[in-house]
Formats: C-alpha cells, structure tokens, sequence
C-alpha cells in the first residue's frame, strides 16, 4: 500500500486538478469517522458532499454490495432485474404519494437533465425558470439553470431558454412565466449558495402559478432528499408536492446512483425511447439503495436528524462568535460574526473535524451522515468554541 504522500505524488501526477483537496488521504471509514493513511481520525462532518446518508460503510450497505456482486455485478435496463424493481418498490413506498414512478440515472445532473427535458418534450414549451443561487450540475443543461456565475464562466454559448428569478420572490416567477414555460426548478434549500430557505408561503404560490401556467414544477433534492431535512424529502412538506424530483448524492449511500421521481401522469406519456441510460439503475447501485433505504428506517434515522439537528442548533446559538445557523436537519449553514467561514473550517480541520464551505464565503456548511449522535455532536461545539 501507498504511503500519503505517495498517493497524493499519483493523484497529483495523473489525475485532472478539477478540486482543492484537504492534505490528507483516506483509507477506511466508520459511522461518521475517517481515517488517514498514516493513522489520524477525522470526524466527518461533511459527508462527502452529502454522500454517506447512512455513514461510512455501514455493515448492510457493504453485506448489500459484496451480496449483490457474487451475483451479477450488471446488466442494462434491457432486462429485468430483481433488485431494481425492489429498489423501485422501495423509492416510490417513501415518496410522496403522487410520485409513483422513478427513472433511474447516475448523478444529480443527469437526473436535473433528464427532468428539464422530460418537461420540454412532453410541454413541447421551451422556457425554464430556475433561481439566482441555484447549482444544479456541471453538464450543459443543468449549467444553464445554474444562478452562480462563477460555475458558467468561460462555458458559451449557454444553451438557451433559460431564465432565472430571485429565489424566494414569486411574484417574480408569476411575471416570467407564460405559456412557452416548460418547468420551473429549484433547489428547495440552496446549499451551495449558502444554505438558503424561502419562506414558507414561496413554496405554494410556486404550486399554484404553475399550475395556472400548465407548467411543471421540479424539485432538486439532490442534497435535501433521502432524509437530510429529518425527513426522506421536502417534498410534501406543507402539503406541496411537485411534478417531479430529482436525486443523487445519499441515496444509494456513496455508491453513485441518481433518479427522477415522477407522477403517473408524466410517466405515462414518456414512450420507450424518450430516455435512456446504459449504468442507471444498475444492480450493485440499486443494492445499496434498498439497503439504504431500510437502514434510514430500521434504524430511526429520521428521528434521530430531527432530534440531534434541533441539539446542535440550539448548541451552535449559544456560541458568541456564531451569527446564525440556517437549514434544517443536517444541512445547515453556519454564518460568523467575523465574517469569513474559512478560519473555522481550517481550525476545525487542525482539530480533525472535517466541514464544508459554501459559495458565499461568509458560510460553513455541515452535511454529516445521518447517524450523527450528540457525542459528535458535542465534540464539534467545544472545538468550535475553542477556535472561537
């Protein structure tokens, strides 16, 4: 086995420098804990980008795979396949009730892409609206929608058709829409914009000007789907639900897996051939998703963000150098009296905590694994406090 400083010498040699990466390398993972190559334990409160919903490696998600393998590692959506119809049967039983069919891909932009067009093609309209701050993927379409500049420079022409609103401003959605409106899409949370929420109302006047638009309306939760919020999606939450949903990130538990929940009316006019994927729904990834899927349940997972998430909010308040704490559940964005989030997540890092940051450099997120418990929890407040 490579040394750390042997394998970041490899990665540095031979792959593409596309991210800024912490000086360290992993080799192991368990629950909400990393390990570097040379021995030190990291508390990982970022979870991979929102990745590891059921932490690392947990022992079903890894029985799942290592099962699944000694089966049949793949075949395409040109066969059936047991697992993907209990992976199926798993997703839709937790969405909201009117999404009752799922197109499965690979990642959050893929599924972002496969919605926008779904919406194109069956409304035969050419507009999106989508909202300033919004990141919604890297490939073309998804990239048009995004509403952060920086993602978007120097990638033109932009594909078109796409318009963007304040996020949280319906009036300004009802003034942009018309009958050329194919779907309006949003992050219900902006997490890379810095952990933004609208208000309550902002989620239902969407519903209805859609609806008046014959337009469609597609929830990303790629980052606050699969019980990150303290429940499996923000869907339905107020009695809102969209069109569809897109998801990726947590929801096969770090082996990459995407999909488009969808309801019966849309899926209905989609006809063989309209989409296509030769690794989505694969057998290993829709192994981990059903055992993900039962993991959250068995083990009381959503309880346990609902509960610890309000702890840890009510802990982070109390500090003096925190201005205020946004998100719900376990996506959360912290804001500094100082102003800069950067010190803390490099203090935090020099105390073995690992966080996130945010567009908005003012902002450290926290994405950790579901099964984050107040020990953790407490771990990462007298740290804080004492950087503070």
């Amino acid at each position: 086995m490579e040394t750390m400083t042997e394998t970041i010498e490899l990665e540095d040699a031979y792959q593409v420098a596309t991210y800024k990466k912490f000086p360290f390398a992993l080799e192991r993972g368990e629950d909400v804990w990393v390990y570097t190559t040379d021995g030190r334990r990291f508390l990982d409160l970022y979870g991979g980008h929102a990745v590891v919903s059921t932490g690392h490696s947990h022992p079903r998600i890894v029985e799942a795979i290592h099962s699944q393998a000694n089966r049949l590692i793949f075949y395409s959506n040109l066969v059936y396949s047991d697992v993907r119809a209990r992976a199926a049967t798993k997703l839709i039983q937790i969405a909201p009730e009117l999404l009752s069919k799922v197109f499965f891909v690979n990642s959050g932009t893929e599924a972002n892409e496969s919605a926008m067009k779904t919406a194109r093609m069956l409304t035969e309209r050419k507009k999106i609206i989508s909202f300033e701050g919004a990141f919604h993927g890297r490939t073309p379409g998804s990239l048009a929608a995004c509403g952060l500049p920086k993602y978007s420079q120097g990638v033109a022409p932009m594909l078109d058709g796409h318009i963007r609103a304040p996020f949280g401003d319906s009036s300004a959605v009802e003034k942009l829409i018309d009958d050329d409106t194919a779907a309006v899409i949003l992050e219900p949370i902006q997490s890379m914009a810095g952990v933004i929420m609208a208000g309550r109302d902002f989620y239902h006047d969407l519903r209805d000007i859609c609806d008046a638009a014959g337009a469609m309306l597609i929830y990303d939760e790629v980052q606050t789907g699969m019980g990150r919020t303290g429940e499996f999606f923000f869907a339905g939450r107020d009695g809102v639900v969209p069109d569809m949903i897109t998801l990726a990130k947590g929801i096969a538990s770090g082996v990459p897996m995407g999909a488009v929940l969808m309801t019966e009316a849309i899926a209905g006019e989609i006809k063989t051939g309209d989409l296509g994927t030769t690794f989505g729904g694969g057998m290993i990834a829709s192994a981990a998703l059903e055992a993900t899927v039962d993991v959250i349940c068995d083990e009381g997972l959503l309880d346990n963000v609902r509960e610890n998430s309000l702890y840890l909010k009510a802990e982070l308040k109390e500090l003096p150098a925190v201005e205020e704490v946004r998100g719900l559940g376990y996506l959360l964005g912290l804001t500094f009296k100082s102003g800069d989030a950067k010190p803390y997540q490099a203090g935090l890092l020099d105390r073995n905590i690992i966080t996130g940051v945010a567009d908005d450099t003012r902002v450290l997120r926290l994405l950790p694994p579901l099964t984050l418990k107040k020990p953790e929890i407490d771990l990462f407040i007298n740290a804080l406090s004492d950087i503070a």
